[in-house]
């Protein structure tokens, strides 16, 4: 399979303050999705942040949070939005996060491949080693 680049209009799995009722949901995805609906990323685990949380790949856990689809005319704006608010440039080792194409899986058990913000590995390293984990991964809950 061909890896999808910056073009492809994939949607997005939002998992953490991109969430509705989030505060990041109104700044940057009110009024620009045409859908939202729940949805579950296989395989990573939820670790709280400093007011966020960071994704990172972990064998047979998943994360809960909504798969979103821009609006085809907000796409690219959208896009390049979401990569300055998680604090991701292709290939610059600072990232925070690193957006990558993942299956997640709808609500009726179907799979789509969506763009994830996953932490960038030497943020993933350190919380495997000293992170405080989301138990159940679901950011929403943890309250």
């Amino acid at each position: 399979m061909i890896a999808p680049d910056h073009r492809d209009p994939l949607p997005f799995f939002v998992y953490g303050t991109l969430r509705p009722g989030e505060p990041n949901h109104d700044l940057f995805l009110r009024g620009r999705t045409h859908t939202e609906e729940p949805a579950r990323l296989p395989d990573a685990v939820l670790y709280d942040g400093p007011g966020y949380p960071y994704a990172v790949e972990a064998p047979g856990e998943a994360v809960s949070g909504d798969l979103v689809t821009a609006l085809p005319e907000a796409y690219g704006l959208l896009l390049a939005e979401l990569d300055r608010l998680e604090e991701y440039a292709p290939g610059d080792p600072r990232n925070l996060y690193e957006r990558v194409a993942r299956d997640v899986v709808r609500a009726d058990g179907t799979a789509v491949r969506a763009w994830v913000y996953v932490a960038a590995p030497r943020i993933a390293g350190r919380l495997r080693a000293r992170g405080r984990l989301i138990t159940g991964g679901d950011w929403l809950a943890r309250r």
